[in-house]
């Protein structure tokens, strides 16, 4: 699979058969979800909405919405909430404010009660409106707000002498009161471009205060996250960590799958693939102890990234195939032909591999049949065997494991002679009832003694 696209449907064969595993990381990742949201206490949110009357550009709104969640701001609403152990600095972390279409700035609060969320943002746009209104100069107790307008009074009085002084002058019948009235006027439009330039220069004119458009309502739910979410978050993040995982191990996996790399691995050459009908794993006496039960209740000893076996032919086909192999051996091997078959622990298709082709042999060759630990391979010495036959199945084994099985091989005097590669299949939903079933072969095939016994 390493060299493989990874497909949608390896993503299901490795969910189907790692089911049990996947539901258990599930629950652990919504556990995981549920003690985040115990740790972090449940949040409310609620939001006021500030209109700015008349013609704002976008950067004037985004100040706006700094000043609603600044220091002086948000302290001053800390001051008149009092809440217990809470300051402005804390608050800050709670605020929050955005410009919106049509002049509207969203102030938005955070708190532990729906109720201290409505009070603190209806306070925190009190004080911007209260703020931002000194800024601009609407605060009409200043003195500063108040000389512009006596200024437009002071004008409008002296527009009115204007008229005076001109209605004085005569009705423009010389030259004189022609003259006085003309630069009577000048006067009046004069003052009048005056009081116009200051009332565009008034960053504030042409403005009205800002209105607070109601109180905030009430929230009537969590802020996300909630504890549904959090729960669910957990669940999902762990599953698919999960499925990452598989994949990822499975990318990188260096165990030989095909017959020229395990015979590689081996230092031999392939004689042939031979065909066990699967069957459910049968636990081996030594299998015991919390872990091992672990594992087989969570799938672990499973593979997954194996393809599905295919439908199984015949059993007279599957027997010609260990035929085949028996026969490739007599001609590779001299007068008497005795072969030690290895098979390495753990693997039952390639033992029941090897009770097949020794039911086939018929003690030609004849077969002694040994399991082997793979991580510490440990051979029977040579005795009048001709060399070493091995047995497994494919993609189970590492290379370095395969490697260590053939040195095992040679510290014992054997030479591998061949490797056999055992792949299960499928049975047919019919079957013959004249046929007997492959599972008929000796039992003395599988026999876990290391020492061996003879095939007769």
């Amino acid at each position: 699979m390493s060299d493989d696209t990874i497909r949608l449907v390896t993503i299901g064969r490795m969910i189907r058969r790692r089911r049990r595993l996947l539901a258990v990381l599930t629950v652990v990742g919504a556990l995981v979800g549920y003690g985040a949201s115990v740790l972090f206490p449940p949040r409310y949110t609620t939001s006021a909405s500030v209109l700015l009357p008349g013609a704002w550009e976008e950067r004037e709104l985004l100040t706006q919405a700094q000043i609603a969640t600044s220091s002086v701001v948000v302290d001053r609403a800390a001051a008149e909430l009092g809440w217990s152990g809470v300051d402005g600095r804390e608050l800050r972390d709670r605020v929050s404010a955005e410009a919106a279409d049509g002049n509207i700035i969203e102030v938005s609060g955070t708190a532990d009660t729906p109720e201290r969320a409505q009070r603190l943002s209806d306070q925190v746009v009190q004080q911007f409106v209260t703020f931002a209104a000194r800024i601009a100069g609407h605060d009409t107790d200043s003195e500063a707000a108040a000389r512009p307008e006596e200024l437009r009074q002071m004008v409008a009085r002296t527009s009115r002498r204007i008229t005076e002084l001109a209605d004085a002058a005569g009705p423009g019948r010389t030259v004189e009161s022609v003259q006085t009235r003309t630069e009577l006027a000048k006067l009046r439009t004069a003052l009048q471009e005056a009081v116009a330039e200051l009332d565009r220069a008034d960053p504030a004119a042409g403005r009205a205060d800002m209105v607070v458009m109601g109180p905030a309502a009430r929230p009537d739910g969590e802020a996300p996250p909630t504890r549904t979410q959090l729960v669910g978050g957990g669940a999902l993040l762990f599953f698919l960590l999960a499925v990452v995982g598989h994949l990822v191990a499975a990318r990188t996996s260096r165990r030989p799958r095909t017959e020229p790399e395990i015979a590689a691995a081996l230092g031999s050459k392939p004689l042939g693939t031979v065909d066990v009908l699967e069957e459910r794993p049968a636990h081996r006496p030594g299998d015991r102890g919390p872990w091992t039960r672990v594992r087989r209740l969570l799938d672990l000893d499973v593979r997954w990234d194996l393809p599905a076996p295919q439908a199984s032919g015949d059993e007279a086909g599957r027997r010609i195939r260990h035929r085949r192999v028996c026969a490739r051996l007599r001609d590779r091997l001299p007068a008497p032909r005795r072969l030690l078959v290895v098979v390495p622990d753990g693997d039952q298709t390639a033992r029941r591999a090897a009770g097949q082709l020794l039911a086939e042999a018929g003690g030609d060759p004849l077969l002694r049949v040994v399991g082997v630990p793979v991580h510490r391979p440990v051979v029977p010495d040579r005795g009048d065997e001709s060399g070493v036959l091995v047995v497994l199945s494919a993609g189970r084994w590492t290379a370095e494991e395969l490697s260590g099985l053939a040195e095992a091989c040679a510290d014992a005097g054997h030479e591998v002679v061949g490797t056999v590669l055992a792949g299960p299949v499928r049975a047919r939903a019919t079957r013959s009832a004249g046929r007997p079933r492959d599972a008929a072969a000796p039992a003395l095939a599988v026999a876990d003694d290391t020492t061996g016994g003879g095939a007769r």
